[in-house]
């Protein structure tokens, strides 16, 4: 016997989330002629250069989540924009390397204030983003993102 639940599920509850988020940051970056999904590329690039990585796109993809086969999109055009630059990896023919161009680390620095100033509203209610309730929203969220996910096992 199910006990149904009358509220929202927490799946629901995690897309409606994800899906408010990217379309918060799709509109505030998209005057630095950004999308949410280049954003996450840029600042993400931006951070592993800053720990000196040069990352490559399967790097870029495994940091980001995102599909490698889309990283390789997305950073051609960012390339095409004078964003990044992509060179061949002198330790595998086979790769790519990925760097920021001077442009695109500015655009990346303002894209980064913009998004940051979302996240302080989004985070308020929990006390902002040095608040005790987010830092355990953050733990909560980093735990379910390490859960592996296999459409094709059983129950």
């Amino acid at each position: 016997m199910s006990t149904a639940s009358t509220g929202p599920t927490p799946g629901f509850l995690v897309w409606r989330l994800s899906t408010k988020w990217r379309v918060a940051v799709d509109r505030a970056v998209a005057p630095l002629g950004l999308t949410h999904a280049q954003y996450s590329l840029l600042a993400s690039l931006l951070g592993m250069q800053r720990s000196g990585t040069r990352p490559s796109q399967r790097q870029l993809a495994d940091h980001t989540g995102l599909e490698p086969l889309y990283v390789s999109k997305l950073a051609r055009a960012l390339e095409a924009a004078g964003l990044l630059e992509r060179t061949p990896d002198p330790a595998d023919t086979r790769a790519v390397q990925l760097s920021l161009t001077a442009h695109g680390r500015e655009v990346t620095r303002r894209a980064i204030a913009v998004v940051q100033q979302l996240l302080d509203q989004l985070l308020a209610p929990l006390g902002g983003l040095d608040g005790p309730r987010t830092e355990v929203f953050a733990r909560e969220l980093a735990i379910l993102l390490d859960v592996p996910l296999d459409s094709s096992s059983k129950e």
